[in-house]
């Protein structure tokens, strides 16, 4: 009797393995995978708190943390290092970004204002008054991000202090704002990251809500998008496919921010009516034992010419802030 079911225990091993063996490996899925080394950081700086990335119509990867210089910008192919400016200037660096004339805005929550400055670092534009926070035409508080229109104007996320959209014109002017802390259509808590399409549509990542919610300029509530990611990052590709960096969706406990710390990092892709393309998970960094390919905190997201996706990391729990590169996988079919 042993020696039977020995026998055809054998024999499903052996049914099983080979049927394994007969699956074709051919990777349907699209995805990610770390590119080593990148970038070639220069010895002498040392990166904390890594809030926001971007990436020039040159692939140039602009990279924006609290330490010194705020500002650094590596060759999105090679890692090497170009240049770097804003010592001294910022207190909370968040989100970082590039208009349409190549110009950068540095969203400074620490000091209550977003600031326009040439590409190597001449201050042009200052929105809100700074180290003083307020709630009027002059006046922000705790801004996190910005999303700037071909004509110039500029829709600030006054996110953490706030939690309104705020309209500027091109000089700076204050037009409108929206917004009042709430869960209904058009309210919002905590809206974090914006970015706009090629037909103005604004996306706003509202990380209390658990949504993206969808606006025109106007300031009317177009859609939600809600029970698929907890959004912390987002950008927008050419043709208006978003790419959205975060968490899964997540319920509230004692903690002070909806999904913070995160319980694990995804990454969304989606199209402009919000259905989703795909999703790709990240391996979380919850014990300070970090490794290649891990994220802590993924906050500043990006996406190169090439598909290639962009991650940094804000976890205070672990010293090994970063920015890294992950290559854009195709799937074979």
């Amino acid at each position: 009797m042993k020696r039977f079911l020995f026998a055809a225990l054998l024999a499903t091993i052996t049914f099983a393995t080979a049927a394994i063996a007969a699956y074709p490996k051919i990777n349907l899925a699209n995805g990610y995978e770390l590119v080593p080394d990148w970038p070639k950081k220069p010895a002498e700086f040392n990166w904390y708190v890594v809030t926001g990335v971007a990436v020039d119509k040159q692939d140039r990867v602009w990279v924006f943390h609290t330490g010194n210089p705020a500002v650094q910008v590596y060759d999105a192919e090679s890692g090497d290092f170009l240049f770097a400016w804003g010592t001294g200037i910022f207190k909370n660096p968040h989100f970082l970004r590039i208009d349409p004339d190549g110009n950068i805005w540095c969203a400074d929550y620490g000091r209550h204002m977003v600031r326009k400055f040439t590409e190597k670092g001449e201050l042009l534009l200052t929105l809100g008054t700074p180290d003083v926070p307020g709630r009027d035409e002059t006046h922000l508080n705790m801004p996190t991000d910005m999303a700037i229109a071909p004509n110039g104007d500029v829709f600030v996320t006054d996110g953490y202090g706030n939690n309104r959209i705020v309209h500027y014109d091109k000089h700076g002017k204050f037009i409108k704002s929206w917004g009042q802390l709430g869960v209904g259509a058009g309210d919002l808590s905590q809206p974090h990251a914006i970015a706009m399409d090629t037909k103005g549509l604004l996306y706003v990542c509202e990380r209390n809500n658990c949504r993206i919610q969808v606006f025109d300029q106007s300031g009317k509530s177009l859609a939600q998008w809600r029970n698929l990611i907890n959004p912390w990052g987002i950008v927008i590709l050419p043709n208006d496919e978003i790419v959205v960096s975060g968490s899964t969706p997540a319920r509230w406990t004692q903690r002070g921010n909806l999904g913070n710390p995160p319980h694990d990092q995804i990454v969304m892709h989606f199209d402009a009516t919000g259905r989703a393309l795909e999703q790709w998970s990240f391996p979380l960094c919850a014990d300070g034992n970090w490794k290649p390919g891990m994220t802590a905190w993924a906050h500043g997201t990006a996406v190169d010419s090439k598909g290639n996706l962009y991650l940094s990391d804000v976890a205070d729990e672990d010293k090994t802030h970063r920015i890294q590169k992950f290559r854009r996988l195709l799937g074979d079919q």
